[in-house]
């Protein structure tokens, strides 16, 4: 065991302690498997790799982990990644589309042994190697404010402590609400930068005639409008760090010009000849896959290539679901730190560690403090996307009459309640599929839902086979 290395202090919260950070080590079996290239194009190959790591990325580019000489494999085709279930296979957004076990999917778990992966022209299978591997975890418990005891975010703290004392230059990919902004703030705080200017740019939120003003900077009388000359963000967060949250959203005409800044490490104002030397270190963050942007031709290759010297993909809540009780402390206490609040019963805190949570932590967090303000916790599956319907939304929903009564006294209040509940789900499904003709995306947009959660719905009530299955 290594020795304790206090780092930050955290109160006992509603009678649960949350340990203090620490360098430990637990002992984890992880299974040994390996990916075997049984077709390559169309050459029978057999060569096998060992899944080591985390992440291991697919495709022809020589950039990827394994490559494959198949011009129907897109550059960047599919990544596995590493869960406590297993191993799982995301599409990267691939020209020709990634089969497992001859179904078409987007994001899918991977069954094994056996399973069998189809890219392109090519063939992989995943294969148990023999007994299972023994791995030192450290048994962290919080980074920041970013708190978790699974295995995924064990794992996620110990790597991004390494990075948070280099310099490089990080990625940080996750889905809204899953903490980037937390990660990469106290990855600074805790870097050999945390004395210098901080500055945080939303690529989502500045117009995009307006973008390079706000990361470069201008002169007076450059442009209509420039009464004075202005310092870009890049020049404010010289000899810090600057932040660029939502990369993804850069239009494509401003890429070359932040990777120009990014490679040169100098900047130009609009208006001015002469460029600026910077000193800056570069996090950025982004919802989306950008693998998948490279593939549709919406973002630069070599700007992603600059961007993701270290990239880190954030857990979705889903993934973690065990977390919930913590993190459910977590948040009580910082609604009020001097009094603990109990408003969820266990009961409740157990229905909130079955339901998905497509907003991630950020509508973990809204419940509960909709759950404190009200006094009453509903169960969180009834509430998709942190909404729910009322009687009157329900009995005007798109052709349903809302849901049937069940005045069966002779069952329990909440067998009752969670057989109308399911059969207006299922109602309102089928009618929400048959507007849109069977489009699971258009059905998304109309429900105002999350579409990979309008996926993991149909599943449930088998309305639609396959979970995450493409359009």
């Amino acid at each position: 065991m290594l020795p304790v290395t206090e780092i930050d202090d955290r109160p006992t919260l509603a009678g649960i302690h949350l340990p203090t950070v620490q360098q430990l080590a637990a002992a984890v079996a992880i299974p040994r498997l390996e990916l075997v290239v049984e077709r390559e194009g169309n050459r029978e190959v057999g060569r096998a790799l060992i899944l080591e790591g985390d992440v291991l990325r697919i495709g022809s580019h020589p950039s990827n982990d394994v490559v494959l000489d198949d011009r129907a494999v897109s550059r960047f085709h599919c990544q596995l990644t590493r869960s406590e279930q297993g191993w799982t296979v995301s599409d990267s957004g691939s020209m020709n589309g990634t089969t497992v076990n001859g179904v078409r999917i987007r994001d899918a778990d991977l069954p094994r042994p056996g399973c069998r992966i189809e890219l392109g022209d090519s063939a992989l299978r995943l294969q148990e190697l023999g007994p299972e591997a023994i791995e030192e975890v450290p048994t962290w418990s919080s980074f920041g404010d970013l708190f978790g005891e699974s295995m995924a975010m064990r794992q996620l703290f110990s790597v991004l402590d390494r990075v948070a004392k280099s310099e490089s230059t990080v990625l940080i990919e996750g889905e809204s609400g899953t903490g980037k902004e937390l990660a990469a703030v106290e990855i600074v705080r805790r870097g050999p930068r945390a004395g210098g200017p901080f500055i945080i740019v939303d690529c989502s939120s500045i117009s995009p005639n307006l973008i390079e003003s706000e990361l470069f900077g201008h002169v007076r009388g450059s442009f209509t409008g420039a009464e004075k000359s202005r310092t870009g963000a890049f020049e404010a967060a010289n000899g810090g760090t600057i932040f660029l949250d939502e990369i993804g959203e850069m239009p494509v005409e401003m890429q070359p010009k932040l990777l120009r800044a990014l490679e040169a490490r100098e900047v130009r104002r609009a208006g001015e000849n002469d460029p600026r030397k910077i000193d800056v270190r570069v996090i950025a963050a982004t919802n989306r896959r950008l693998e998948r942007e490279v593939n549709a031709g919406r973002f630069r290759e070599d700007l992603y290539f600059r961007l993701g010297v270290v990239t880190v993909r954030m857990p979705p809540l889903r993934k973690r679901l065990q977390d919930i009780p913590m993190l459910t402390q977590v948040i009580l206490r910082s609604l009020n730190p001097e009094e603990p609040l109990h408003p969820l019963t266990p009961e409740v805190v157990d229905d909130m560690s079955r339901y998905e949570w497509p907003g991630n932590v950020r509508e973990l967090r809204n419940y509960v403090e909709r759950a404190v303000v009200l006094d009453h916790a509903p169960p969180a599956s009834e509430r998709p996307s942190g909404q729910s319907f009322g009687p009157t939304e329900a009995a005007t929903a798109p052709g349903i009459g809302g849901p049937p009564a069940n005045s069966d006294i002779t069952i329990p209040f909440r067998t009752a309640k969670e057989a109308v509940i399911s059969e207006f789900e299922r109602a309102y499904l089928r009618a929400l599929l048959d507007w849109a003709g069977g489009n699971v995306s258009k059905a998304a947009r109309k429900a105002k839902m999350d579409r990979m959660y309008l996926y993991r719905l149909l599943q449930r009530y088998e309305l639609r086979g396959g979970s995450r299955i493409e359009d």
